[in-house]
């Protein structure tokens, strides 16, 4: 009797999504391996035409500037189109950088429910967006009153989003709160309120409550586990990686969500669910100062580090960059300055040199207080 041989099962499936991403790095490979084959072929027609030697690298800079400059306008037009008809949560709309995003996601075409802690605020969102948008290019967004220093609420917020539309494909969490104070004087009801905020109320939304008595769960998570798709955003800080003194109750929470989403990004993965943090420094939203009368010349080096530490990060950057994070499905980003970064990478390399650095920083505060 001849024998059949069986069909050998993968022992693990990959997400729907795994080869498409394959493919479209396969594809961006293949481009960028033409273009470097065609920057050869014009060098060697410049140096046919009898062009010094000199000449042939700068005008490789430009071109290489060029096609990188064309590259990127491709990207945003493509995050435009990528995230239209995609049902986008955004929580704390009514920020500087929640309501950057609505603007930019909703003239994308987006499906969005806007969260916020008061009905004004998220009203007076919905008109602005509303007013000069195009109805059959643009979508009406929902509003969902969303406070995560009550706790309590969350199951019925839970319940409303997913009441929306039955689904979510893209949740931006990028509610904060802030506070800069000695580690004394913070009391630990406030320690619980920023908790709460910056990192329960995140976590409780993507995840969602169980259901004791039949042990499930119905919210944003489990959903996109069921059609294995998905995408949870992070708008966190980079006081996450680093602490900085007098922060001590926001850099916990932030150090916390850090932590969870990194470990929700492994558990999640293989149901096709991306799920990115973007790590930047304070937000600036305040306007640019006007022109004043010249001051003295300052050492140049002391006026560039000054600048680094004194501008923040506008709320349309950060806009932009989430977008971006959408599109390529980013898993981390890190949207800071060159002095941050530096300090980043001291703290894992010299942690013993940036421990004095900050602790020299206290002092010097210490000493400036009476002064005042």
């Amino acid at each position: 009797m001849e024998l059949t041989p069986k069909r050998v099962l993968p022992l693990f499936k990959p997400a729907p999504n795994t080869m498409t991403r394959v493919k479209q790095s396969g594809k961006e490979l293949s481009h960028t391996l033409v273009f470097l084959k065609q920057g050869f072929q014009w060098t060697h027609e410049i140096q046919n035409m009898g062009l010094p030697s000199v000449m042939v690298l700068p005008l490789l800079i430009v071109v290489a500037a060029g096609v990188y400059y064309i590259y990127n306008e491709v990207l945003q037009f493509m995050s435009k189109t990528l995230v239209r008809n995609k049902v986008v949560v955004i929580t704390d709309a009514v920020s500087g950088a929640g309501t950057e995003c609505a603007y930019l996601f909703h003239k994308a075409g987006a499906r969005l429910i806007l969260c916020g802690t008061t009905w004004d605020k998220l009203e007076s969102l919905f008109d602005s967006l509303t007013t000069d948008s195009d109805p059959r290019e643009t979508f009406a967004p929902k509003l969902v009153i969303l406070d995560f220093s009550d706790m309590d609420s969350m199951e019925d917020v839970v319940a409303e989003v997913m009441e929306c539309y039955g689904y979510v494909d893209v949740l931006i969490c990028n509610s904060s709160m802030k506070l800069k104070a000695p580690i004394q004087s913070v009391s630990l009801e406030l320690d619980r309120n920023i908790m709460d905020i910056n990192y329960f109320g995140p976590s409780s939304l993507a995840k969602g409550e169980r259901d004791a008595a039949t042990n499930t769960a119905s919210s944003i998570l489990p959903a996109m586990m069921s059609r294995r798709s998905g995408h949870i955003i992070l708008v966190n800080s980079i006081q996450g990686r680093l602490a900085i003194p007098f922060r001590s109750s926001y850099a916990a929470s932030k150090h916390a969500a850090q932590a969870f989403f990194d470990c929700l990004r492994a558990e999640v993965e293989e149901y096709g669910i991306v799920v990115s943090t973007i790590s930047h420094t304070f937000i600036n939203a305040s306007e640019p100062p006007p022109a004043a009368e010249p001051a003295p010349k300052q050492n140049i080096l002391t006026n560039y580090i000054a600048n680094q530490l004194t501008h923040g990060v506008r709320p349309s950057v950060l806009a932009n960059e989430i977008l971006e994070t959408v599109n390529r499905k980013r898993k981390e980003v890190v949207l800071a300055h060159p002095i941050p970064r530096v300090a980043l990478y001291l703290r894992s390399l010299f942690p013993p040199f940036l421990f004095a650095v900050l602790a020299a920083g206290v002092k010097d505060s210490v000493l400036a207080e009476p002064m005042q």
